[in-house]
C-alpha cells in the first residue's frame, strides 16, 4: 500500500521518498503530495487523547507496555515508594512517592514506555532533567534527582499540593486582577529559563502548577529547547516535525519551522495561557489535533472580549499582542510582557496600546504569517512575469498594425489574445502549484482575487466595444486592476506589497498621460512594470525555497 509505504518512510525519516513515489505513480502525483502533507500534520499531531491535546506521543505508541511502570501501587522504586499516579503525558508518567532515605513526600517522573523507551526517548527524557536542574527559580519546579534504576530513567522533584491551572480553567474564567498576577509570575519565571537559553515549547494549563498559596510554577520541560547548545549536537526531532499541544503552540511551532522556534514562541504561549485565563477556553481549537494545528497557521483568535464583556481592554490589547503570527509582533521577551503587566496593575498605561508611528510603519511593510506560502509561488510568479510581458508585448503590436490591418481596431483580437491566452495558462499555473504540496486556504483566496482580476481585464475590451470607445481606450485602468490585486497581497502576505501596487497606480497615471499624447508604447510601459512585479518578488521567495530545501 502507498499509504503505509510513506508513512514508514516518514518515521524513518526518508523525506525523500515522496519524490520517488511522484515519478513511479506521475498520475498521482497531484494526490500524492497532498497526502504527504497530510501525514506530515497528522503523525506530528495526530496523538493518544491527553490533557490540552498534548501532541508529544503519536498514537501508535499510546498502548505499548511500560515494564516497571503498570504495576500494581504502592510499589518500590530504588529509595522511592510509589504511591499513586498523580498525572501521565506525552513523554512520562508522575507519581506521588515517599523518598525514604530523607523521609519525605516528592513527585518522581518515569519514561511511559519504561525499560522499552528507545533511545529518543530517553535523550529527550534527560534532556528535560537536565534543562529543568539548570532554572533555580521559585516560579519554576526544581529538580531533586536525577538517575537510573532497573533501566529506567527518573527524576524526582518537589510534590506541590495545589491543582493544575488547567484545572483551575474548567472552573470557568478568571478575573481580570489575577489573571494579570498568575501571568506576571509565569512570565518571570519564563524570562529566568530564556536568560539561561532554555525555551520550554510547551507552555499550557496542565504544564502550570498552583501551590498551597495559589502561586505558579512552570513545569514539564519534555520540549525544551537549549538555544546555547552547539549546532552540531544530534536533534532530539525531526526537522520539520511539529511538537506541542496545538492549542498553545506558536505559528513557527505548528508549521513545523524548528529553526525560527525561539523566546518569541513561548511569548505566544503566554499569550494563550492568559487567554485560557480570560476565557475559560484556549485562543484557537478545532475539533481535532490537525485541525487545530491549521488553525494555528491560518486563523485569528476571537477577540477575548467577544467571549468575556468583563475582560479589561488594556489586558486584551496585552493578550492580542502576545497572539500576533508574526514573532517580530509580539513583546520582544517575555520580560517585556511581564513589564505590560506590572504596569497594568499599577494603573499605569500599556505599551500594548502604543500606537508609535515606526511601530506602525513597521507593521503595515512586515510580512505576515502567510509569507512563508510565497515559497511555493516563487517560480511560478517569474513565469508568470514572462507571460505577462509577452501578453503585453503582442497587444502593443496588435496596436501599431492598426493603419495596416483594420481588424485590428476590433476587440476580437486582444478578446483572443488576453482572454484565450490566460485561459490557457491559469489552469497550467494551478496545476504546477499543485504540483508543489497542498494548497491552504490563504492561497485559495489570493487565486480568487487573480482570477477576478483576469475577469476584469477581459471584459475592459467588452466594455470599450459597448461604451463604442476605440480599442485600448481604457488600457490605463490594467494598472488599476493590478494595483488594487496587489493590494489585496499586501494585506495577506507581505506590506512590502504596497510599493508594488503603488508603483502600478503611478503606471495607471502615466499610461493615461502617454496616451493623450499620442505615445504608442503605454501597453509595453505596462507590460514591463506588471512583470517587474512579480519577478522580483518571485526570484526572492525561489532563492528562499531554494535555501529552504538546501
Amino acid at each position: 500500500m502507498l499509504l503505509d509505504e510513506m508513512t514508514e518512510a516518514f518515521d524513518r525519516g526518508d523525506h525523500a521518498v515522496i519524490d520517488k513515489l511522484v515519478t513511479r505513480h506521475p498520475e498521482w502525483s497531484i494526490e500524492l503530495r497532498e497526502l504527504w502533507g497530510t501525514i506530515m500534520v497528522a503523525t506530528a499531531a495526530g496523538q493518544s487523547p491527553l490533557p490540552d491535546g498534548d501532541t508529544t506521543v503519536p498514537r501508535r505508541f499510546a498502548n505499548s507496555p511500560s515494564p516497571g511502570i503498570d504495576r500494581t501501587l504502592p510499589y518500590d522504586f530504588g529509595d522511592y515508594r510509589l504511591e499513586a499516579e498523580i498525572g501521565r503525558g506525552g513523554m512520562g508518567v508522575v507519581y506521588r512517592a515517599t523518598q525514604r532515605s530523607l523521609d519525605r513526600i516528592v513527585a518522581v517522573k518515569l519514561i511511559v514506555r519504561g525499560a522499552l523507551a528507545s533511545d529518543d526517548d530517553r535523550r529527550r527524557f534527560r534532556s528535560e532533567a537536565e534543562a529543568a536542574a539548570q532554572l533555580d527559580h521559585p516560579g519554576i519546579v526544581p529538580i531533586y534527582e536525577v538517575g537510573e534504576q532497573d533501566g529506567q530513567y527518573y527524576f524526582s522533584m518537589p510534590l506541590l499540593r495545589g491543582p493544575t491551572l488547567a484545572e483551575r480553567v474548567t472552573l470557568g474564567p478568571v478575573g481580570n486582577l489575577e489573571a494579570a498576577k498568575l501571568l506576571l509570575a509565569i512570565a518571570r519565571a519564563i524570562q529566568y529559563a530564556h536568560e539561561r537559553g532554555i525555551v520550554h515549547r510547551d507552555l499550557k494549563p496542565a504544564n502550570i502548577l498552583l501551590d498551597g498559596t495559589g502561586s505558579p510554577h512552570v513545569t514539564d520541560f519534555g520540549l525544551a529547547k537549549n538555544l546555547r547548545e552547539s549546532n552540531n549536537a544530534a536533534p532530539l526531532t525531526l526537522t520539520g516535525a511539529v511538537l506541542g499541544t496545538p492549542s498553545y503552540m506558536s505559528p513557527e511551532q505548528a508549521s513545523g519551522q524548528r529553526g525560527a522556534v525561539g523566546p518569541a514562541s513561548d511569548v505566544y504561549s503566554l499569550g494563550a495561557l492568559l487567554y485560557a485565563l480570560l476565557t475559560g477556553r484556549p485562543p484557537l481549537q478545532g475539533p481535532t489535533p490537525v485541525d487545530t494545528v491549521l488553525m494555528v497557521l491560518e486563523q485569528e483568535p476571537v477577540s477575548p472580549r467577544m467571549l468575556n464583556s468583563r475582560i479589561d481592554r488594556d489586558l486584551e490589547m496585552i493578550v492580542l499582542r502576545c497572539l500576533q503570527k508574526q514573532s517580530d509582533l509580539r513583546y520582544a521577551s517575555a520580560q517585556g510582557l511581564a513589564d505590560d503587566l506590572e504596569a497594568y496593575l499599577a494603573g499605569e498605561p500599556v505599551s500594548a496600546r502604543s500606537g508609535q508611528f515606526t511601530q506602525i510603519i513597521a507593521r503595515v511593510f512586515s510580512e505576515t504569517h502567510n509569507a512563508a506560502l510565497l515559497e511555493n509561488w516563487g517560480l511560478l510568479w517569474m513565469w508568470h512575469s514572462l507571460v505577462l510581458l509577452v501578453i503585453c508585448l503582442v497587444t502593443n503590436w496588435f496596436q501599431i498594425q492598426q493603419s495596416v490591418w483594420p481588424q485590428m481596431t476590433t476587440p476580437i483580437p486582444y478578446l483572443l489574445l488576453w482572454g484565450g491566452g490566460l485561459a490557457v495558462w491559469a489552469p497550467i499555473f494551478w496545476r504546477l502549484r499543485h504540483r508543489a504540496g497542498p494548497v491552504m486556504a490563504v492561497e485559495r483566496q489570493i487565486a480568487h482575487v487573480w482570477a477576478a482580476s483576469l475577469v476584469s481585464v477581459v471584459l475592459l475590451f467588452v466594455i470599450e466595444y459597448l461604451l463604442r470607445l476605440p480599442v485600448l481606450t481604457l488600457s490605463p485602468v490594467l494598472g488599476i486592476i493590478s494595483g488594487a490585486v496587489f493590494t489585496a497581497k499586501a494585506g495577506i502576505l507581505s506590506g512590502a506589497f504596497y510599493v508594488h501596487a503603488a508603483a502600478l497606480f503611478a503606471a495607471a497615471v502615466l499610461m493615461a498621460i502617454m496616451q493623450s499624447y499620442g505615445f504608442s508604447y503605454s501597453i509595453t510601459f505596462f507590460g514591463f512594470v506588471s512583470a517587474a512585479t512579480f519577478f522580483i518578488p518571485g526570484l526572492k521567495y525561489y532563492r528562499q525555497s531554494c535555501e529552504s530545501d538546501g
